[in-house]
């Protein structure tokens, strides 16, 4: 089956996903201890959407997140490059685009919010596809990413990078339907930038006022940011 690499080859990505598709929300819920949800929660109170207005959930795969967010009474709409993913969101009752988060198919400051759950990370030019979301939101709008982090606590980052790193391939093969994907995860979480780097990305990309929320001791943090006025 296939995995991806660390350089991110968008092709690798997508095929990866597409090979994780099934059973992807149950290993999720089972690698995060149930966290998953808790942290959808959350995201879907800092994205603070209101009836009316229209969401661009990215990266959204199977478009659990995306039904999250739409109980706010907002339009919300999941968009993905892994065409399984979203074949695996039927009937979930939102709208479901194909989509590459570096030429986004919407037109600029068509949506009110844009959000981002556990895959920018997976994004191989990361201020270009902020860039990208920039560009789709209205002057004023709102970015919230959920991603993971790096804890700030030595010792509870020593034990997520050298316990729960390593053995989340482990915990997943019984629950996956590509278990090799699990061993990349794993990389690119280890590799993945923390609080204030990532913040950093997306100041470079034009987002104003960020600012972060750790989540589950910093394993995972939330960035909100808002487009310029002027």
């Amino acid at each position: 089956m296939a995995r991806a690499g660390l350089d991110k080859n968008p092709r690798d990505i997508a095929e990866m996903f597409d090979g994780v598709a099934q059973g992807y929300d149950r290993t999720n819920t089972v690698m995060t201890l149930g966290f998953d949800r808790r942290w959808r929660e959350t995201t879907r109170q800092v994205l603070d959407a209101s009836p009316g207005e229209k969401v661009l959930d990215l990266a959204a795969g199977t478009a659990v997140s995306t039904v999250e967010y739409a109980r706010s009474g907002a339009w919300c709409v999941a968009a993905d490059f892994s065409l399984e993913m979203l074949r695996g969101g039927t009937g979930r009752g939102v709208p479901r685009v194909a989509a590459d988060a570096f030429h986004l198919p919407f037109a600029s400051d068509a949506f009110d919010a844009v959000t981002v759950s556990f895959g920018l990370r997976n994004m191989a030019d990361t201020v270009a596809a902020l860039a990208e979301m920039y560009r789709v939101v209205r002057p004023g709008g709102r970015l919230v990413i959920c991603e993971v982090s790096q804890p700030p606590a030595r010792p509870v980052r020593w034990l997520y990078r050298n316990t729960v790193l390593r053995g989340l391939p482990l915990v997943t093969k019984p629950f996956s339907s590509n278990s090799e994907a699990y061993s990349y995860l794993a990389e690119s979480m280890r590799d993945w930038h923390d609080q204030r780097a990532v913040a950093e990305l997306i100041a470079q990309a034009g987002w104003q006022d960020v600012e972060w929320l750790n989540l589950t001791f910093g394993v995972v943090a939330l960035h909100r940011a808002v487009k310029p006025k002027d």
